[in-house]
């Protein structure tokens, strides 16, 4: 069999796969994770290696069956497959993996001019993959590249931050950092007091500001981003709630139940089917957002004054106290 020529396998990347277009993507985040799940040759890892340094991390895997169990256990930006190593046995899988997990864009990796390259494009595109990075080109490398900056800015963490910014234009920086910090954190933060400590204020004066503010309490605020979480995760039909509540580090699964009908008033699995990540989203912002945008824009909710300077501050503030002097007789040492 001969090689496909490149004008063949320009027609068979056009459909069922799409190139990705070379655009300038401002770049996402540098504190969302960007974790890549692979199953390339050995060659195409040095290169992704090599090019995700300060962009992305990889995880490099042997097996689907792997690849699989990273997608239930751990964040995962982008599914990359070596258009090289894919062989017709595994299209049941790559199947199962893209149906189970639509938010995770699956990308096919073209590197070389081998002669099933049409064939295993196509197969690729059968199963539902519908990105392919064309690296035979030094351009495609840097494609690749946009592209992962241009998944990660679309997250549901990454949309919470813009669309919660542009509610409270014109908020203090400790307010917008506050909102940042509820996407932002890991999964394992979960209670007021650990977000009090990483925004480096004491809990009690955290909490307290938010109540003479006359805002909603921040365990409100971060219960609710949690569910933003969750709707995301449980978009993909491979996530079992169960799976998802482990991930979002709740205690249980009934954890995570009575968390969901405490807040919605209604149970796990009707969550699932009422709210999308970002109808959850938007249940947040008209709910715990928008009505108190007044109060959120003047609200200073993480400054803190060191102590070595509050007290000279003070001093300087306080009023003078003035003693009035009082004659006193003088009373000779004989007397």
């Amino acid at each position: 069999m001969t090689s496909p020529s490149t004008s063949s396998l320009a027609r068979v990347t056009v459909y069922p796969i799409q190139p990705v277009a070379s655009l300038d993507i401002p770049p996402a985040d540098t504190a969302l994770p960007r974790a890549i799940v692979t199953f390339l040759t050995p060659a195409e890892r040095q290169r992704v290696d090599a090019l995700g340094k300060g962009s992305y991390t990889t995880v490099h895997r042997e097996s689907f069956d792997e690849m699989m169990r990273d997608l239930r256990t751990k964040p995962v930006s982008a599914i990359l497959v070596s258009v090289s190593r894919y062989q017709q046995h595994h299209a049941n899988l790559v199947a199962r993996m893209v149906r189970e997990f639509p938010r995770v864009p699956a990308v096919a990796l073209l590197t070389g001019n081998e002669a099933r390259s049409t064939q295993s494009l196509l197969a690729l595109g059968q199963q539902g993959v519908q990105t392919l990075v064309d690296a035979r080109d030094p351009a495609g490398w840097r494609d690749l590249r946009q592209f992962v900056n241009r998944e990660v800015s679309s997250t549901i963490e990454a949309i919470a931050m813009r669309r919660i910014r542009s509610d409270l234009v014109g908020a203090n920086d400790d307010c917008l950092r506050f909102f940042d910090e509820l996407f932002l954190a890991p999964s394992s933060l979960t209670t007021v007091r650990q977000l009090a400590r990483r925004l480096g204020v004491v809990p009690t004066t955290f909490m307290s500001r938010f109540f003479r503010a006359g805002i909603p309490a921040p365990k409100k605020y971060l219960a609710t981003a949690r569910l933003v979480r969750a709707a995301r995760l449980l978009e993909n039909p491979g996530y079992s709630l169960t799976q998802v509540a482990f991930l979002l580090e709740y205690s249980s699964p009934q954890s995570f139940s009575r968390h969901v009908m405490h807040s919605l008033q209604c149970g796990a699995a009707e969550f699932r089917k009422a709210y999308s990540g970002e109808a959850m989203l938007e249940h947040m912002r008209q709910r715990l957002i928008l009505p108190f945008q007044p109060q959120l824009v003047a609200f200073v909710p993480v400054e803190v004054t060191p102590q070595w300077i509050s007290r000279p501050v003070l001093a300087a503030l306080s009023p003078p106290v003035v003693v009035s002097s009082v004659s006193l007789p003088l009373v000779s040492a004989s007397a």
